[in-house]
This record gives C-alpha cells, structure tokens and sequence, in this order.
C-alpha cells in the first residue's frame, strides 16, 4: 500500500536486526518471557512454536528469481521496518523471508521495531482500527513513506475472514492459516512485495 508521510528518527528507537531480534525473542523465552508490555501464559507458547517455524524458513525459504529482480532494481538507500512482536504467528511465518530478500540488495536496511515499544509507529499502520502485526514499512533516506505491507498475504487473510464468517473456531481456523503458509511458500509474499516496490518507481 502506497503512503505519503514522514516517520521521524526519534520514532525508530531501540530497533533490532533480525538476527539479534531472534536472540532476544529465543533468550527471553529461555526466561519464561515473551516480548511486548504484557505477559500470557499463551504468548510463551507462541512464541515457543515460532522460534521453530522461523528456523525452517531460515533454512528453506527459495525467493523467486523474480523478486531477486525487483530487489536488485532498487538504487536507492532504503528502510525496511518490521513492526512486531515474537509472539505474532504470521509474523513467524513471514519475517524470515523478508530478511532474506532484503538482504539481496545492500542498499536495504532491515531492521525490526517491537510493536509495544513504538506506540506513535505502531498508530500509523492500523489495520481497521486494530494494532494488527506484522506491518513491513518502506522508508527512503528522508524517512518519508513510500509504501507499507501487512498484516498477512491477501491469501491468508481471505482464508481468515471465509472462517470467521462460517463460524469457524479459532484454533481450526489457525491450524489452516500455518498449512496455509506452508503450502504457499511465500508466492503471495513476494508477489506483493514485487508489487509494492515496483510502485516506487
């Protein structure tokens, strides 16, 4: 989605590569914590499930010759900020591969801002009214907007919305957002990623 604002420096405090945002999210469950200002017994078992879900996309994720493409296109310093948290499934599913695409261009600036310690960031990017993560945004050098991403593929989300309105319970309808996930092996991801960052131009 293409936005037209300025985030400021100062809202971009205490952001973390991904590879010391997975040290974190792994040390602090090691500690019965989970990341974020509020603590559930639920959390340290999400965020169990994707420290696991993460190594295999780590491991496996294959991005498209033609996201390589559309990486490879971009000649101009950019930001890309992963708003999250290490509890947030979709995130689990979908962060390892934005790092890994990111990464194919050293122009890109990967880096992840916890949902709960960037409140003012986090009310920009509001998905009807709720704090939904993940949220991937595209900053150029002057901090300026040029699109944003999330919280899940269409696909996924199209998935969610048909269950719910069946009536669908949330721990089915979860188990078949993840077989989702696997399934599609990131194709909607980078679609729409290809998409977005083509729009820059």
């Amino acid at each position: 989605m293409a936005t037209k604002m300025e985030i400021p420096e100062s809202a971009l405090k205490s952001v973390f590569s991904y590879s010391d945002f997975r040290r974190m999210v792994t040390d602090l469950w090691g500690r019965g914590l989970a990341t974020g200002h509020e603590q559930k017994p639920s959390y340290l078992d999400y965020t169990k499930l994707n420290d696991h879900r993460m190594n295999r996309w780590d491991k496996h994720f294959q991005i498209s010759v033609e996201m390589v493409q559309a990486v490879e296109e971009i000649n101009q310093p950019r930001k890309w900020v992963l708003i999250t948290e290490g509890w947030c499934g979709d995130s689990a599913q979908t962060a390892p591969a934005m790092a890994k695409i990111a990464a194919k261009n050293s122009l890109i600036d990967f880096c992840v801002a916890l949902r709960d310690d960037h409140e003012e960031l986090m009310q920009l990017f509001l998905t009807n009214g709720t704090r939904s993560i993940p949220i991937l945004v595209c900053l150029n050098e002057s901090g300026q907007v040029l699109w944003h991403w999330g919280p899940r593929p269409k696909g996924a989300q199209e998935l969610i919305s048909k269950a719910k309105q069946e009536g669908i319970e949330t721990v089915v309808w979860k188990e078949k957002l993840h077989l989702w996930y696997a399934q599609n092996k990131q194709q909607d991801l980078q679609f729409e990623l290809i998409s977005l960052i083509r729009s820059e131009h």
